[in-house]
């Protein structure tokens, strides 16, 4: 179910205990080869996955596309806000249909960029609404044991651009990847206590602008390891985790043994 297409009376009907969920994403440059609106396409892709796997299960929020890229701005091709507006802006969205009544809540983000603020966003709303149960996860870090054994190009495979992002829009929105343009890899130089990737998080964070993270390519993994049945299998992955997450918000917590 999606709020958008249900009528007042449908939502006001509606059990609140159904989980809403909602993907918060970036409009930005992903190298010369996938389009602009990647983080947006791969997150809607894996809602409406969710969608049809647990049609009465699930209310699909609006997705908030444009997220915090200000580190993507100097390759151009890049839309942002603050991290103050995009909080501003989730919490209301967000805010708003717990008013409702609503009683679980699940965040899906698709864009490194979105992690931290994120993070925070989801106890900010859940210390307004202390009843709610309030889940927040990026799609590579809930699947990522079963991701891990998709990579085919090691350690940096995945990061932005990447073996992972560009599978996933060749089997989703093939019409958004420029297959003649797909680069080998893209990197930069940096200190092993800095490298990392979706999958493998580095040491400490040493923050940098996309241009310098990846040689000025934009670029961050391996692309040319891409491919269709990858994305497939990807999706696949994430979505089995969604489903258990939703499937659990409508439970009672376990008692401990």
């Amino acid at each position: 179910m999606y709020w958008e297409r249900m009528t007042r009376d449908e939502l006001n009907a509606a059990d609140k205990g159904v989980p809403l969920v909602v993907s918060i994403a970036a409009v930005e440059q992903h190298g010369p080869h996938l389009a602009t609106g990647t983080d947006a396409f791969i997150g809607n892709h894996f809602l409406a996955a969710l969608e049809a796997a647990r049609p009465a299960g699930v209310i699909v929020l609006p997705q908030v596309a444009v997220g915090c890229s200000e580190h993507h701005m100097d390759l151009g091709g890049t839309l942002t806000v603050s991290h103050a507006t995009f909080t501003a802006y989730v919490m209301d969205v967000v805010g708003s249909a717990l008013r409702h009544g609503f009683r679980n809540v699940l965040i899906l983000n698709s864009h490194g960029g979105n992690q931290a603020v994120g993070g925070t966003i989801a106890q900010m709303l859940a210390q307004d609404h202390p009843d709610c149960r309030i889940v927040f996860t990026t799609w590579w870090q809930l699947a990522g044991a079963r991701l891990r054994e998709l990579v085919e190009g090691g350690r940096g495979a995945v990061g932005h651009a990447c073996e992972f992002e560009t599978s996933l829009l060749m089997a989703a929105e093939p019409d958004a990847v420029r297959d003649a343009l797909i680069p080998a890899r893209g990197d930069a130089p940096t200190f092993p206590w800095a490298e990392g990737d979706m999958l493998n998080g580095a040491a400490a964070l040493w923050v940098r602008p996309m241009s310098a993270l990846t040689g000025g390519t934009g670029v961050r993994g391996a692309p040319a390891l891409a491919n269709a049945p990858k994305g497939t299998a990807i999706t696949t992955a994430v979505v089995t985790r969604l489903v258990e997450i939703v499937d659990d918000l409508q439970k009672d917590v376990p008692e401990s043994e």
